[in-house]
């Protein structure tokens, strides 16, 4: 992904008001990001952990979409799988996601949702740099693991956008 500044990130939410746009509380160490291992831009507001944030370089230019989701509570001992990644987690890191849709039918209350890596780092997941806790069947290698995640995140942002 390319490096993009504040400014651009905030101009790329659809699902989002000015006002809503104007209070999203930008990464921690925005400028430290590791851009080049990144294929989507996501994290969660630290502000307020139900809401979370994804951009996405698409052609033409990059869409940013507002996402919410209710908190886990206890961890279980069960397994869960990102939709987007495909990472097996425990079920607690694993959350649904929920992002209302853009124009008229987000104003209608319309939602789409997806169950994603709770903490929205699947970019780091699939290339070996965020440690996991659960052992993995994927053999595939990571440049397939992310054109896969690319697929996936086009479809959700499409399902957003209609």
């Amino acid at each position: 992904m390319e490096p993009l500044s504040a400014d651009e990130i905030r101009r790329s939410f659809v699902n989002s008001t000015k006002s809503q746009v104007k209070a999203i509380a930008l990464p921690s160490r925005f400028t430290e990001l590791p851009w080049e291992s990144l294929d989507f831009l996501g994290w969660r507001d630290a502000k307020a952990p139900n809401r979370g944030y994804l951009v996405v370089q698409r052609d033409g230019g990059v869409t940013g979409i507002a996402v919410s989701t209710q908190t886990s509570g206890a961890a279980r001992r069960f397994a869960g799988l990102c939709d987007l990644c495909n990472t097996a987690h425990h079920v607690s890191d694993v959350a649904l996601f929920a992002a209302r849709r853009a124009g008229s039918a987000g104003r209608e209350g319309n939602t789409v949702g997806m169950y994603m890596c709770a903490d929205l780092a699947c970019s780091l997941y699939i290339r070996g740099l965020r440690e996991l806790d659960l052992p993995q069947g994927e053999t595939a290698t990571p440049d397939v693991r992310a054109e896969r995640l690319t697929n996936r995140l086009e479809t959700f942002v499409r399902r957003v956008l209609s």
